[in-house]
């Protein structure tokens, strides 16, 4: 921090083959750091859970998206996940907490999250390896040019900055979930209305095996196949929601 770790990665490479760092010691270190960093991300999602990953998902304009997004990949792609994750915006966080909270074995984990890591950090600081007399080029070009650039990233910085705000505002709705007291739902199913009442278990991969148990009366959908899912759902009937 604060430099994102493919600029990084790329800076490194350049780095190498200009002579001025070591090869094998620049991998190493850039290994390392991935590792420490997606360790400790694994080791509080098994304890932690979907608590951590809410904290994480703050930090995204659409919580219910990061979370849906990150999971659905692994739904997918299952452990392979792993592999790919670091070359994914958001899922490369999310992909250790969310392994640990699947409680995948830590060996397994370990062997996946290196090859991933281990691509991830080739093929950036490849690279700049490959590009490093352009990149000279690039970085005397905007020391000559010094004064426009700083012009132009004060732009591009109000632009991003404006755009993140209408994103922030346009998504502002999915802060807003109604919810009942588990009281109020059980005292409707007890009542007239019961027939009137659908109970939906939507808990999501990893956290649903066949033999798990379900509120009686309740039903499955997939989130991860919700455009699916819900042509199925009747529209005559008040629909209850449940997760973990």
């Amino acid at each position: 921090m604060p430099v994102p770790a493919a600029i990084a990665l790329v800076a490194a490479g350049a780095g190498v083959a200009s002579k001025a760092l070591n090869g094998p010691a620049t991998l190493g270190l850039a290994l390392s750091g991935a590792l420490l960093g997606d360790i400790l991300l694994f080791i509080l999602g098994r304890y932690m859970g979907w608590t951590l990953l809410a904290i994480l998902c703050r930090l995204s304009v659409n919580p219910e998206s990061c979370v849906l997004r990150s999971a659905e990949s692994f739904y997918k792609r299952g452990k392979l996940t792993l592999l790919i994750a670091k070359f994914i915006p958001g899922v490369n966080t999310m992909a250790p907490p969310l392994a640990g909270s699947m409680k995948m074995r830590p060996l397994q984990f370990l062997r996946f999250d290196i090859t991933g890591a281990a691509l991830y950090i080739l093929a950036y600081t490849s690279l700049g390896f490959l590009f490093h007399d352009f990149l000279a080029a690039i970085t005397r070009g905007f020391q000559t040019a010094g004064h426009v650039f700083g012009e132009v990233l004060f732009a591009a910085a109000l632009v991003y900055t404006g755009y993140r705000v209408w994103i922030y505002r346009k998504n502002l709705v999915y802060k807003v979930v109604p919810r009942v007291q588990v009281e109020e739902l059980a005292s409707k199913l007890a009542s007239d209305e019961a027939n009137k009442v659908l109970l939906v278990d939507v808990r999501s991969h990893g956290y649903y095996d066949p033999d798990a148990s379900r509120i009686k009366g309740s039903i499955r959908i997939e989130p991860n196949n919700l455009y699916e899912e819900l042509k199925t759902l009747p529209k005559d009937k008040d629909i209850y929601l449940y997760c973990t």
